[in-house]
């Protein structure tokens, strides 16, 4: 799998610096927190799931939710565990029969509802879990977090030792989490519990619709989730016990759920890039995101990466590629962290930039830098005075565009 395969290789030489790299569930830990980036939920009830994968209906698919959790119904939950395992069957097929190519199945995970159904799904789907890359683990607290971990850690003990690992993703979304009396004790115990088990921990997700729901919230699609206070103070918190140096994992955003509705604000997609990339086809772009509320995500992905947030849940195709295109590094971006690292070994404290526009400072700035070469290897590197418009612009040339 690469993220932006659908481009031409034209279009590749004129976007890219470097250009993405491949990567599959057999990759380091490090490359697949990364890969996962915008992932899809589908529900497990779906029964086309394996067919969408299998021709590539979804363009720039690169990793998919199987949900068996609030996607589903409390009564469709046997129908979904039987859903599950026909299309992990199906998956299967078609690689042996050659109708997918091994490098090109997107990385699969599967939300579950338990440790319970955890254990089940584990022995039901028997060899296919070689084709899932890891569990997310909603509603997660210390005590349920345990349970799933030592099931992990027991089923990637007794393995085949050709099958992959297997990864878990806590989802961060209980009470204990959100409330203040509650927050800093619980999060530093459901830290003891991924610290303890690190090796298989792939990201820390937040799920913040069922923290809003707490407070009978729900933000409009004209806001993002840090204009929603008491959600804003909570990933604010979540950051800072799981994203510090040291220790900390790759952190995933909550999900975007509006992919139509009726406008109150002003927007604020700046035209101006759109027209400079695209002339009057730039014109209309920049109004399907508006229509379809798009913009409002594009901003949110911003705040995220600002507050070192890598990953969203994606819960319609059209949210893929706008998500997917804002973590391509740029070039500036890029250039900043090779010198930071490059000049890492004593012999300097601060430097200008190449672009002679800031100062850069090699021991506060090399943790980012790390993390932003992470981001380059599997987004890519654009090309100097190239953004993610550029990159949307040719995705909308070549039919990608939802």
């Amino acid at each position: 799998m690469r993220y932006f395969d659908y481009l031409t290789q034209e279009q590749e030489n004129e976007i890219f610096h470097h250009l993405p790299s491949t990567f599959g569930n057999r990759d380091d830990k490090d490359v697949l927190a990364y890969a996962i980036g915008a992932a899809l939920y589908m529900p497990a009830v779906r029964k086309t799931i394996a067919e969408d994968i299998a021709s590539r209906k979804i363009k720039g698919l690169a990793s998919v939710v199987i949900d068996l959790e609030d996607a589903v119904g409390d009564h469709q939950v046997e129908q979904a565990e039987l859903g599950l395992c026909e299309t992990l069957d199906k998956l299967q097929g078609y690689l042996d029969r050659g109708t997918i190519a091994p490098d090109s199945l997107p990385l699969l995970f599967v939300r579950v509802r338990s440790p319970e159904q955890f254990r089940k799904m584990l022995a039901l789907l028997s060899d296919q879990v070689a084709l899932v890359t890891g569990f997310a683990f909603p509603k997660f607290t210390a005590e349920a977090g345990r349970k799933y971990f030592a099931l992990l850690d027991d089923y990637n003990r007794s393995k085949d030792p050709m099958a992959p690992l297997l990864y878990g993703m806590p989802i961060l979304e209980t009470p204990d989490v959100i409330y203040r009396e509650s927050r800093l004790t619980s999060l530093i115990a459901i830290q003891d519990v991924l610290i303890e088990y690190r090796d298989y921990v792939l990201n820390v997700r937040i799920g913040a619709t069922d923290f809003s729901s707490l407070f009978g919230l729900r933000r409009n699609p004209d806001m993002t989730i840090y204009d929603i206070a008491v959600i804003r103070d909570c990933v604010a918190d979540i950051i800072n016990v799981f994203g510090r140096e040291g220790q900390s994992f790759v952190i995933s955003g909550p999900v975007w759920e509006y992919f139509k509705s009726d406008r109150v604000l002003k927007p604020q997609l700046r035209q101006t890039p759109f027209t400079e990339s695209m002339g009057e086809d730039g014109v209309r772009l920049r109004m399907s995101y508006l229509d379809r509320y798009v913009d409002g995500l594009i901003r949110e992905v911003a705040y995220d990466k600002e507050n070192g947030i890598v990953g969203k849940t994606i819960i319609h195709p059209s949210h893929l590629l706008p998500v997917q295109a804002m973590y391509v590094v740029t070039h500036e971006e890029y250039i900043d962290a090779m010198s930071i690292i490059s000049n890492s070994g004593g012999g300097l404290g601060v430097m200008k930039s190449e672009y002679e526009n800031k100062m850069n400072e090699i021991k506060p700035h090399l943790s980012w830098s790390r993390r932003i070469i992470s981001r380059a290897k599997v987004f890519g590197v654009l090309h100097e005075k190239h953004n993610f418009i550029n990159l949307l612009a040719d995705a909308e040339r070549t039919g990608a565009l939802v």
